[in-house]
């Protein structure tokens, strides 16, 4: 069986992945889709770093404002819509490549993870995603413990979303959620890929985070923040939870100052970029890329073409 191409260029929030897959889409001829859990919302640009019409330089994007923030998108969703760009993309004889740090996202794509979604019954899906707007994360993050222990420790007790879908996993099938992910991880991929982790120092790493945070303030993203709440998009949403808007959001309400919101967005955001790290460690079969061995980043990118012509995926 010919395996069609995949490239996927990932690595922590802030290391630069952004102009990075510019030059290489440009370079292979490829079109990019975003694996970025906040970045598919329209109107939220600032607090997701969002690359603007001038950065993508002419190379097409997919998954890029495509949902409301109000509408509801998760791992199930991200693979049937990359699956279906991945064949527009190839029917154009181009490559798609994923970009992005949503780990989970990436690894739905590579090893086409069955999800058995079930959308028959929601009565217990409602009433969890009640508990988490009553109770909060780390309530309903105790309960997956007793249930399954396993992934409990797997999953972060602030993703919410995430914990929802192990609870109704084990609801609906009486298995751990990560019993079955990890059975279907070692399935063959279905994709002839290569999976590039770009890197570097973490103390430079948190200090690009922390610029990357004062950038967004001094773009506007208080203001942003305030006009999705005037357009009734509240913090009880998944996408409002997201990094820089539950922070500012804070902020807005009167819960805290303006530089405890920044501190705490500054803070959060490395805490991520560290879970982000630990989720591509246990991947199999990446190639990392640390950005401090490299000259420029015409090297860097000359290292990944050169890796692509001997996986076969590049001429």
């Amino acid at each position: 069986m010919n395996k069609e191409p995949l490239i996927i260029l990932t690595g922590p929030t802030s290391v630069g992945k952004t102009s990075l897959s510019i030059s290489l889409a440009k370079a292979v001829d490829g079109e990019i889709i975003s694996a970025d859990s906040m970045q598919v919302y329209k109107y939220m640009d600032i607090g997701t770093a969002k690359i603007t019409e001038d950065e993508m330089q002419g190379v097409p994007h997919y998954l890029i404002s495509e949902f409301n923030p109000d509408e509801e998108f998760n791992v199930f969703k991200f693979q049937q819509y990359a699956k279906k760009y991945i064949k527009t993309i190839r029917d154009k004889n181009k490559i798609p490549i994923l970009v992005g740090g949503t780990g989970f996202y990436i690894q739905s794509v590579i090893y086409d993870i069955n999800f058995e979604e079930n959308d028959s019954d929601k009565s217990y899906r409602n009433e969890l995603e009640g508990l988490l707007e009553s109770k909060g994360s780390l309530y309903l993050h105790e309960l997956l413990t007793k249930l399954d222990p396993l992934s409990a420790k797997e999953i972060h007790p602030n993703n919410g979303k995430r914990i929802i879908r192990a609870l109704e996993y084990f609801h609906q099938t009486g298995e751990s959620i990560s019993v079955h992910n990890k059975e279907q991880r070692e399935q063959e991929s279905p994709y002839l890929y290569k999976y590039f982790v770009l890197n570097k120092d973490r103390v430079s790493l948190y200090d690009t985070i922390n610029n990357r945070v004062d950038i967004m303030i001094e773009k506007g993203l208080v203001d942003e923040v305030r006009s999705l709440k005037t357009m009734g998009y509240t913090k009880d949403l998944i996408s409002m939870q997201g990094l820089g808007y539950k922070e500012i959001l804070d902020y807005i309400e009167g819960n805290t100052t303006l530089d405890e919101a920044i501190e705490k967005l500054k803070r959060d955001t490395r805490h991520y970029a560290k879970r982000q790290l630990t989720w591509f460690r246990r991947e199999k079969e990446v190639t990392w890329v640390n950005k401090d061995e490299f000259v420029d980043e015409n090297a860097i990118l000359d290292y990944l073409l050169d890796s692509l012509r001997k996986h076969g995926i590049i001429i």
